[in-house]
């Protein structure tokens, strides 16, 4: 077995494979994750035939594991383990202090013997757009920077101006959050900030969702305020992953993160 780098092909047959397990995949993340550490993004081949994939990215002194995934036939083999310690070995050489993941039930056993420990539980709500207009406010990256480190101690500017390009940013007092492209809805996430704005945030994510659109979202479940509010909105419980890390202990503080970045793979 050989591991290296993303090709072309690989990720064709990688997004392939991931509809094929029902996950949300958009062929944009895995552009952002190669042009920002392309030495993480990995396909294992057999034969010169690409059967499993990882993805790893590092933001400032943080990164995260994510899109782990082999092909049913070659599961059993180690094929995964592997992926894994290549992944970490490019983040630690860059200089990463603590990557983060999300795990399944099922990936979470490998997870933990690599030394991974569970902070928190990560919701995926899943609601409908609404009638409104969205108040699109303004926040610099610099104070979008700085709400998102109170949450994560981590200074992540790449991911969130790449997410903010790419999407509707909508900002408040103190908080903001991005309505981004997500098949035939929309993501919100990121969301960072206080409670004060969160009503009027999750109001005007929902406008520019529209009255027809799936809107989904990945929330930490420690933010008690997140899920109520998210319940009054008539919003469900889709899923729930283990939100995991290793290596520095960070000062996390779900307390402020209403919404990862990505639905799992980046933050």
């Amino acid at each position: 077995m050989e591991i290296g780098p993303f090709n072309g092909e690989s990720l064709d047959l990688f997004l392939a494979l991931a509809r094929a397990e029902g996950w949300i995949s958009d062929p944009w993340e895995l552009t952002f994750l190669q042009r920002a550490f392309p030495a993480g993004c990995l396909a294992a081949t057999l034969a010169g035939r690409p059967v499993g994939f990882v993805t790893a990215v590092r933001h400032g002194t943080g990164g995260w594991v994510g899109n782990l995934l082999v092909e049913r036939e070659f599961r059993g083999r180690g094929i995964g383990a592997r992926l894994m310690e290549r992944a970490m070995e490019e983040l630690i050489a860059a200089g990463t202090e603590t990557v983060w993941l999300t795990a399944s039930p099922a990936g979470r056993p490998l997870y933990e013997r690599m030394g991974f420990r569970e902070l928190d539980t990560v919701t995926r709500w899943v609601g409908a757009g609404a009638p409104g207009e969205a108040s699109a406010g303004v926040m610099p990256l610099e104070g979008m920077v700085a709400l998102d480190r109170q949450g994560w101690d981590d200074r992540r500017e790449a991911l969130l101006a790449a997410v903010a390009e790419r999407g509707t940013l909508l900002a408040g007092d103190g908080g903001f959050l991005v309505v981004q492209p997500c098949g035939d809805g929309v993501q919100i996430g990121p969301w960072c900030g206080g409670n004060g704005c969160a009503t009027a945030l999750l109001a005007g994510a929902r406008a520019v969702a529209g009255s027809a659109g799936r809107v989904v979202l990945d929330t930490p479940a420690r933010n008690v305020s997140a899920a109520a509010l998210l319940n009054a909105a008539g919003f469900s419980v889709a899923g729930r992953t283990s939100l995991m890390c290793v290596g520095r202990s960070p000062a996390y503080d779900p307390s402020t993160l209403f919404s990862l970045a990505s639905l799992g793979s980046m933050g």
